[in-house]
């Protein structure tokens, strides 16, 4: 099943890709792109997610403890 029709998977994904995003700009912050006008820069906007909604944070952490237990 792919996993854009499956809603928690599609999740993951995501969430993955903030985590993913926040580490990368935390180390190196010119890999990622800070112009407003390109395609890439909503990378260099995905770790204002985790500054700005404790709801990001909350999923990340419930991902963190549910991935092992899942099939």
């Amino acid at each position: 099943m792919s996993s854009i029709f499956n809603f928690q998977r599609l999740l993951t994904i995501v969430l993955q890709l903030i985590c993913t995003c926040t580490y990368i700009r935390s180390l190196a912050p010119s890999l990622l792109d800070k112009d407003k006008t390109a395609l890439l820069s909503i990378f260099w906007k995905l770790p204002e997610l985790v500054n700005k909604s404790p709801y990001v944070v909350v999923c990340c952490v419930v991902m963190a403890f549910s991935i092992p237990f899942r099939q």
